[in-house]
């Protein structure tokens, strides 16, 4: 039943956003087509191509449809979490394509808004679950492992590359390498 519901959305909504996104990160840019679609999601054994399907598609919904096609996007959103590890909140606003490198334990706020060529690495996590404060990540953003960004308004520039482990918690500029410096301490037992 809830197929019919999906094709439904497909059927009667405006879908060119979810389409550029299919097209770059599902087909690799080639002429995009149901029949497309279909095989490179059935072909496909990525993960991220799987996640980023399902997620796209359920986002969709739950911005866009009608009553009961949210409550099948909400439905699918607690599968995807528990399937891939990752939280991509309904709202985020992510434009298209997004590269999800060891596609794990990445945690997205629904506010917070992307822009296009995002590379996330594993342990990511985006603003804070209620907060109503905006994040905006520009164009071609690089974060690497382990990184937090989190922390009232926060606006990341184009062209950015944010270290692993980084704390982000204040404006950085277009064109940035980002890192937080650590230093660690040893010390030996005797035993």
């Amino acid at each position: 039943m809830k197929y019919i519901h999906i094709i439904k959305f497909l059927l009667n909504h405006d879908l060119t956003h979810l389409k550029d996104c299919w097209l770059t990160e599902l087909t690799g840019g080639n002429k995009l087509s149901v029949y497309r679609i279909v095989k490179s999601y059935l072909k496909t054994r990525s993960l991220q191509k799987k996640y980023l399907f399902w997620w796209r598609l359920s986002n969709e919904m739950y911005m866009y449809g009608n009553k009961k096609q949210r409550n099948i996007a909400k439905n699918i959103q607690p599968k995807l979490i528990s399937q891939f590890g990752i939280d991509i909140m309904f709202g985020a606003d992510i434009g298209k394509n997004i590269s999800l490198v060891h596609a794990f334990g990445i945690a997205i706020n629904k506010n917070v808004f992307i822009g296009e060529n995002l590379t996330i690495h594993q342990n990511v996590t985006i603003g804070q679950g209620r907060n109503p404060v905006k994040i905006v990540i520009g164009d071609n953003v690089f974060i690497g492992a382990g990184t937090i960004i989190l922390g009232g308004e926060i606006t990341i520039g184009n062209n950015v590359k944010i270290g692993a482990g980084a704390f982000i918690n204040k404006d950085i500029p277009d064109n940035c390498t980002v890192y937080t410096k650590k230093n660690n301490t040893i010390i030996q037992n005797n035993s």
